[in-house]
This record gives C-alpha cells, sequence and structure tokens, in this order.
C-alpha cells in the first residue's frame, strides 16, 4: 500500500508540470508540449501565429510534429477568444470544417495560410498585434496542449520571412 501511495503523490505532483509544459513565454511564438509517455503521442507545437483579425472572424496556424510512433487526431479547439472555435481545410480553394485532422506518427499537422487553419468566430474581443490568444488543443490520444498564438500583422506570411 505504501508503493501505491508514494506513486499517486508522485503522479499528483507532476500534474502541474505537464500541464505548463504546452505554455511558452517564448517571443517567437513556437509553444512546445509534449504528452506524457506510456505509449502516447510525443507532440510539439510551433510557428504559432493568429493574423490581427479585420472583423470578427480570425484564423489560427500552427504546426503540429509527432516525434512518436503513435499517430494522433486533433480532435478540437477551444479559447477564451471565441466560444464558436473550429477547425477547417481547404481544398479546390473551398473552406470546410471538418471533425478532426490525422496528426501521423513520425509526422506532422501543418495549420497555415491558404490549408488547414483553425477558425475562430464571434470573437470576444478584437485582439492587437502584439497580444497572445491562449488555445488548448484536444486530441484523441494525448494529453490537451495550452498553446499561446501572438497576434501578429494581418499581413503576417511566416514563408516570406
Amino acid at each position: 500500500m505504501t508503493r501505491r501511495t508514494t506513486a499517486l503523490f508522485a503522479a499528483v505532483a507532476l500534474v502541474p508540470v505537464l500541464a505548463l509544459t504546452g505554455c511558452s513565454s517564448d517571443s517567437s511564438g513556437d509553444s512546445a508540449g509534449s504528452a506524457a509517455s506510456g505509449g502516447k503521442p510525443r507532440l510539439e507545437i510551433s510557428g504559432a501565429f493568429m493574423p490581427q483579425p479585420a472583423t470578427d472572424m480570425a484564423g489560427g496556424f500552427l504546426t503540429i510534429t509527432n516525434g512518436s510512433g503513435t499517430a494522433d487526431k486533433l480532435l478540437s479547439v477551444t479559447s477564451s477568444l471565441s466560444d464558436d472555435v473550429t477547425i477547417h481545410e481547404t481544398k479546390n480553394q473551398k473552406m470546410r470544417e471538418v471533425k478532426s485532422f490525422d496528426i501521423p506518427a513520425k509526422g506532422e499537422l501543418k495549420l497555415e495560410r491558404g490549408g488547414n487553419h483553425i477558425m475562430f468566430m464571434e470573437l470576444k474581443k478584437q485582439p492587437k498585434q502584439g497580444e497572445k490568444i491562449d488555445v488548448e488543443l484536444h486530441f484523441e490520444k494525448a494529453d490537451p496542449i495550452a498553446v499561446e498564438l501572438p497576434v501578429e500583422a494581418a499581413t503576417h506570411n511566416p514563408k516570406q520571412h
């Protein structure tokens, strides 16, 4: 019984550490997070940003890299900026909401301008360049990852930088 109690206390002590691994104070906008081991995918977030919106809608962009041999899926995104946050794909210049995005084992999912992306509808406030927007990514297998999206200029495109 003592071993179980010790293991339980150790697990409880790790919860705040694991919860913070998705957060970043890095001003470059790269946030990293990884799921706990034990067969779960190891996911890292990079290149996160939101162009400053001109309306009550906004897009969010980032890359999710899976360093493990276990595939996963991005199921949803939540944020205090909007109660209506969805994920969209763009095919043949048409955008449509999807239920999930695959994140291949030893691969990546890119959410980028002109392609797959996060969509924020009915914004609660207009974020300005230099601010950071909190989001939480929810997966099929990995634990949720908290990320900050730096608000960049409306024309910001990392492919051009």
